[in-house]
């Protein structure tokens, strides 16, 4: 029975040092392929990272100039940066001003621009100063706004939605300007917004809820922040209008933990059905 209990808390000691110590540095690139019939075209490439929280533990410079090299060697068409950028409450971790932050990204380079929307850390530290980081080195923040892209032979428009929970959220106010018969590629910081897409919306992107840091075997997440219930924690959401992916970002908050939840950023190949 000694000995058993010895095993016992080897195995819990080992596993609370990747936890901590590991996973949460480990950054990995998930690749994703998604075929739409209403993708006409060329197929393109979306980069995507989420939720950097930069300076908390494990998120450095280093970190951030490695989602910077991570993305730009994929050679993305399109990159999206789907917000909460600062860490807010900083207890420990290297302390990163917006515009240390936005000098890292603003190395991030793609033919149909780099875009960003803000979320809640960015909010409860400095929204407006974030913004105007992103877009003194040409990153455009979208915050429930949208915009047609250029160089595409198909109508297309990227919608930016602000972050729901700390209110800044208004789909209707997003889809203000969209011509009727376009049809969108989305970032939102809370997949909480998800339900609210319109059926025209060809993908979306969100982050917010770092894939619950924690998931365990079976389980999955344990918890998630916001309005968003667990089961659209991570992954490609299974009953909202538009296909809408929710990655587990690069940094964390509460607590600088993952499990079976490594950083990620997303490489997403968009092509139409007849070139699936």
């Amino acid at each position: 029975m000694k000995r058993a209990r010895l095993l016992v808390w080897g195995i819990l000691l080992a596993m609370a040092g990747w936890a901590f110590g590991f996973e949460p540095g480990w950054l990995q690139q998930r690749q994703l392929a998604l075929s739409s019939a209403d993708w006409q075209g060329s197929p393109i490439t979306i980069g995507v990272a989420s939720d950097l929280h930069a300076g908390a533990p494990h998120v450095g410079s280093a970190m951030l100039r490695r989602v910077v090299a991570d993305l730009n060697a994929a050679k993305p068409d399109l990159i999206l940066l789907p917000g909460d950028f600062v860490h807010h409450g900083l207890l420990d971790g290297e302390e990163l001003s917006p515009e240390a932050i936005a000098a890292e990204l603003g190395r991030l380079k793609a033919p149909l621009g780099v875009y960003a929307t803000l979320g809640n850390h960015d909010w409860w530290s400095d929204g407006e100063r974030m913004g105007k980081a992103l877009e003194a080195v040409g990153i455009r923040v979208l915050e429930n706004s949208a915009l047609p892209l250029p160089g595409l032979t198909q109508k297309i428009w990227l919608l930016g939605i602000g972050d729901d929970m700390t209110g800044h959220s208004d789909v209707p106010k997003a889809l203000a300007g969209v011509p009727a018969e376009a049809h969108l590629i989305v970032m939102l910081h809370d997949p909480a917004n998800a339900p609210e897409l319109p059926r025209q919306s060809i993908v979306a992107f969100a982050g917010h809820t770092h894939g619950g840091q924690v998931r365990l075997p079976l389980l999955g997440a344990l918890i998630t922040p916001g309005h968003s219930p667990l089961r659209h924690s991570l992954g490609w959401l299974p009953d909202v209008p538009a296909p809408t992916y929710v990655s587990a970002g690069i940094g964390t908050s509460i607590l600088p933990v993952r499990f079976n939840c490594p950083p990620e950023t997303l490489v997403l190949r968009l092509r139409g059905k007849e070139s699936s």
